[in-house]
């Protein structure tokens, strides 16, 4: 028997264990008896489709990160349906109690280390490849849902950056209006899609503040 024949025999063998794996769990678990969100709650925690006792970097496992806070649960809909304009503004509220400010005051750091954060994603991948944060900086991942210069393509799920600080100044209130939307954006735009990057620690102050001098300072490419 050839060593080919022999790995493709393995291969069909593993495929069939698959599909008897996934009948068996079908007639165990009837989907059509659930709700959308019994659900999705089976396929992320019962299913075991996912490691859920991988540590992961914040501390913790892959489990913790993934049950919903409250403010998740809020603005959690499977139909797509926004909360209420009371929900919404009671989101905003206790997203403005969680944010911290630096204690010398909200300035501008290094627009230069906080362009190679806005277009990195770096920093808390779990699953096959684990992010180690004594390699590389946590990059803030803004590209993939902003256009943010003109001499690289980002995304479009959130709005143009492209000469953030040009159009609006770099005033304190700007300045504070900048860290607290980089901090815990639904201080104000409640159950938007932006990570709370304070609250969970995935950004530090000083890189909060890099990231500001990317968008605010006239010498970074931003406002060029």
């Amino acid at each position: 028997m050839s060593k080919q024949f022999t790995l493709a025999s393995k291969f069909v063998a593993l495929a069939a264990l698959s599909i008897s794996s996934v009948a068996l769990l079908a007639a165990e678990v009837d989907y059509t008896k659930m709700t959308p969100e019994e659900l999705a709650e089976y396929l992320i925690f019962e299913a075991g489709g996912f490691k859920l006792d991988q540590e992961v970097q914040e501390g913790g496992t892959t489990r913790q990160r993934m049950e919903q806070d409250w403010l998740q649960k809020t603005c959690s809909s499977i139909d797509g349906t926004r909360p209420d304009m009371e929900t919404l503004l009671e989101v905003s509220k206790k997203a403005r109690e969680t944010i911290t400010y630096p204690e010398d005051g909200i300035k501008l750091g290094d627009w230069k280390r906080g362009r190679d954060l806005a277009w990195s994603g770096y920093g808390f991948r779990v699953g096959h490849r684990v992010d180690d944060h004594e390699s590389n900086d946590v990059g803030g991942n803004c590209y993939n849902c902003h256009q943010i210069g003109t001499d690289r393509t980002g995304g479009s799920i959130g709005p143009s950056l492209v000469g953030y600080g040009r159009i609006r100044g770099d005033s304190d209130a700007i300045k504070k209006y900048t860290y607290d939307v980089i901090y815990n954006s639904h201080s104000a735009f409640p159950c938007t899609n932006m990570p709370r990057f304070g609250p969970s620690n995935y950004l530090d102050q000083q890189s909060i503040a890099d990231i500001m001098a990317y968008l605010l300072d006239p010498e970074s490419p931003v406002n060029q």
